[in-house]
């Protein structure tokens, strides 16, 4: 009864080594010389299984079980109290997940009315406003040029980080919280607070002072920054280019970090903030340029000669010096 279960190895006689070697030679002999065949190594190696090779199909049905059971479990448990495995719904409207900066629907004075047309004409009569963009790599020399032109022009210079940097500490401002929080975390304050800041410059430099001629330095850095300006605000009249090579404004930085105290005044910043400019900015005098309103001044030579560029280039565009 047990002679199935005994392994058919175990079950076929063994013949010794000498038994089978004598019956090759006997039947040799009695072989004819003519059958005989030339010696051929036929040997064909045995394929023995791998008996310690694992168990792959085993596992993969494991695993597709238990990773059943686990969806199983987590969706019949869905909206039974907490779920540490229940993610929130998505709402395309929102965002997906919580920031640590206030959002725009956070601040009411954010919402700026949605106008068909630019709150300003270009021009510099009744319910117009001139404006001049002012762009050019670090070290262009901006700052020293807008002075010029501000004195001999009677332009309003508004510089879009200087308000940034006097609306955070402004007592009382409606804005204050949102930039400090934002340049907190090191992120871009959005658009809208710089250009909004910048309509309530110009409005008030419009109603109090009478002056309707506005240099804007700095500004546009980005390509939605110049195209929301123009829409909601008022039309460039064109964008004033201070060109000048990365290797001039390394030197010129580098120069004046000796004695200015800045942190960014080094060759580390220098080339990330000349980088910054080439990639964000200098598609946004690009499309001007394509526009027909971009001057470009040569900003390599010294600060007089750069500027008789500039009144060159005011001339070209008529604007002239107001009379003293």
């Amino acid at each position: 009864m047990l002679l199935p279960l005994v392994p058919r190895v175990l079950r076929t006689p063994i013949k010794s080594t000498s038994t089978r070697y004598l019956s090759s030679t006997t039947k040799l002999r009695e072989a004819p010389r003519s059958q005989l065949k030339p010696a051929t190594s036929t040997y064909v190696p045995t394929r023995r299984n791998n008996q310690n090779q694992l168990p792959v199909y085993p596992l993969i049905a494991i695993f597709l079980l238990g990773s059943g059971s686990f969806y199983w479990i987590v969706k019949t448990r869905a909206g039974q109290g907490e779920s540490h495995y229940v993610l929130p719904e998505r709402d395309p409207g929102k965002e997906q997940w919580p920031r640590s900066t206030p959002t725009l629907k956070d601040n009411p004075a954010l919402q700026a009315p949605k106008r068909s047309k630019p709150l300003f004409s270009q021009g510099v009569g009744s319910d117009q406003a001139l404006v001049v963009f002012v762009l050019g790599g670090p070290g262009a020399g901006k700052g020293t040029q807008c002075a010029n032109i501000v004195h001999d022009y009677g332009f309003q210079h508004l510089s879009a980080g200087d308000l940034l940097r006097a609306e955070q500490d402004r007592q009382g401002s409606e804005f204050g919280d949102m930039i400090k929080t934002y340049i907190k975390e090191g992120q871009i304050v959005p658009m809208e607070v710089t250009i909004q800041l910048l309509e309530n410059a110009m409005t008030h430099a419009i109603e109090k002072e009478n002056k309707r001629k506005f240099l804007i330095d700095g500004f546009p850095r980005k390509m939605d920054q110049a195209i929301a300006f123009e829409e909601k605000v008022v039309p460039s009249k064109f964008t004033l280019f201070f060109d000048v090579s990365e290797e001039e404004m390394r030197k010129r930085l580098l120069k004046r970090g000796e004695t200015s105290g800045r942190s960014d005044d080094n060759e580390e910043s220098i080339t990330k903030r000349f980088r910054t400019f080439v990639e964000t900015s200098m598609p946004v005098v690009e499309m001007f340029e394509k526009e027909g309103r971009v001057v470009k001044v040569d900003a390599r030579k010294g600060p007089e000669e750069v500027y008789k560029g500039v009144t060159a280039a005011f001339g070209k565009e008529g604007i002239e010096m107001e009379k003293k």
